[in-house]
Order: structure tokens, then C-alpha cells, then sequence
């Protein structure tokens, strides 16, 4: 391995020590010292404790079961939706109000409604994961069929291309690039929402945990499945990435990068 390929992940754990060492002095000799705030050491000693328990793990799978099982779900109808307004511009113009009017309407504000309506149920992150989501990658999806070059439209009409062979050889391929993006955001959101459907919602997983903490008063383990949050959130984003850049291995932006 070569200097420049190992340089970034160095100064990115040298990043992380530092971190956890000013966490430290701060909860143990700085300015915290006299707050509920745990020392790094304590949290990272109970995290490790807490991954050794069945219990931990089958908040985990519930977690990544709904924030997976909505992504899948919020990709798949997205992208059918995206497609179908992206093709046709009547669609898209009767379909952009009602998008715009959902797209900066958060998860957490229909969650009271969704919790009255399904319970605290896995069902009920799984909905609120798709719900977080599907608006994001269908309004990509449509913008990037829209956007698909109309010379190369043309260029695969005069071939004798029919509409279905164009979709699938030229407008597909162009839209690749937003779909790819639109599932690489989504994908940390999606964790994100399915916390929030336990912490708020009363769901299964490891939101309910965090709530079970915070109301037993045990810092050490709250911190401790913040850490443990954080590191699946890192986990799903370098995998969004990774899966990113495998399917747009083709595409200029990404050419280089795949080894």
C-alpha cells in the first residue's frame, strides 16, 4: 500500500483519539467533570459489555431490520414512481406540488398519527423508514430521467430503439447518477428514523434502549449506545458508498476509484 492510500485512514483515527482523549479530560478534569457526563473510557468499557448481550444484538437487528426494510421498499417504489413522472412531463408538473409539499415534512411530525394507527410495532418504524425516504428518491429519480439528454433520446430513436429498449439502454443509465446519490443520503437517514421510531415511538430496537437508559439514569450506558449508533451509522454509510460506486463503476466520477 502506498503513502497516499494510507495516509487518510491514519488521520482519520488519529482524528478519533483525539476526540475520545478530549471527551476524556473533559468529563474526568475539564470543564464537565462536574456534569452527568460520563468519561470516554466508561462509556467505551459499558458499550463493550453491552455488545457481549444477546439483548444488545436483538436491538440491533430490530433497528437495521426496519431501516433496511424501508430503504428497500422506499427504493424500489421510488424508483418505479421516479421513472413513470420522469417519462412524462405532464406527469411530472402534476406531481411536483404534492412532492414539494411532502418533502420538507419530517418523519417525527406524523409519528404520533402512525403510532396511533399501527401501535408501536416494528411495522411502524418500517413505514416511517419508507415515509423519510420515498419522497427524496422518487423526486431524484424523476429528475434524473427527466434530465436524460434528448440528442442521445433521438440518437436511439433513429436506431429503431423502441420506447421500452431506450428506457432500459439510455434513460435508466443516464438517471443512474441521481438514483445512486438519492440511496447513498437515504441510507444513514434511514438508521436515523428507525432510532427515532423506538426512542419516540416506543418501537422495538435500539432507540427503546436509549429510552430505557435515560429514564434509569445510567449515563455510562446511554453514551455507550451512542457509540454503539455511531459506529453503525459509519458502517451504513461506507456500505451506501461502497454499493455506490460499484454500480456506477462505468461512470467517469467513479472510474478511478474502483479497485
Amino acid at each position: 500500500m502506498t503513502r497516499s492510500t494510507l495516509l487518510p485512514p491514519l488521520i482519520g483515527a488519529a482524528g478519533v483519539v483525539s476526540a475520545l482523549a478530549l471527551w476524556e479530560w473533559s468529563a474526568t478534569t475539564g470543564p464537565l467533570a462536574a456534569s452527568p457526563l460520563p468519561a470516554a473510557t466508561a462509556a467505551l468499557g459499558e458499550a463493550v459489555n453491552l455488545l457481549g448481550t444477546a439483548t444488545t444484538w436483538t436491538a440491533i437487528g430490530d433497528t437495521l431490520t426496519m431501516a433496511v426494510i424501508g430503504l428497500v421498499l422506499a427504493v424500489v417504489i421510488g424508483v418505479a414512481l421516479g421513472v413513470a413522472i420522469g417519462t412524462s412531463p405532464l406527469a411530472m408538473h402534476a406531481t411536483r406540488v404534492p412532492l414539494e409539499f411532502l418533502k420538507p415534512i419530517p418523519p417525527i411530525v406524523i409519528l404520533p398519527i402512525v403510532v396511533l394507527v399501527m401501535g408501536p410495532t416494528q411495522g411502524m418504524g418500517i413505514f416511517l423508514v419508507f415515509f423519510g425516504c420515498f419522497i427524496a428518491i422518487a423526486v431524484q429519480a424523476s429528475a434524473g430521467v427527466f434530465d436524460t439528454d434528448p440528442v442521445a433520446r433521438a440518437t436511439g430513436r433513429s436506431y429503431g430503439m423502441g420506447r421500452t429498449e431506450i428506457l432500459g439502454r439510455i434513460v435508466l443509465p443516464s438517471a443512474l447518477p441521481y438514483i445512486g446519490t438519492a440511496i447513498r443520503v437515504a441510507a444513514p437517514t434511514s438508521l436515523v428514523v428507525a432510532v427515532v421510531a423506538g426512542l419516540l415511538g416506543g418501537g422495538p430496537g435500539l432507540g427503546q434502549s436509549l429510552l430505557l437508559s435515560q429514564i434509569s439514569g445510567n449515563q455510562a450506558q446511554l453514551f455507550a449506545y451512542v457509540l454503539i449508533l455511531g459506529t453503525l451509522g459509519l458502517l451504513v454509510q461506507g456500505l451506501s458508498q461502497w454499493g455506490e460506486r460499484r454500480l456506477l463503476h462505468w461512470h467517469p466520477q467513479y472510474r478511478k476509484q474502483v479497485v
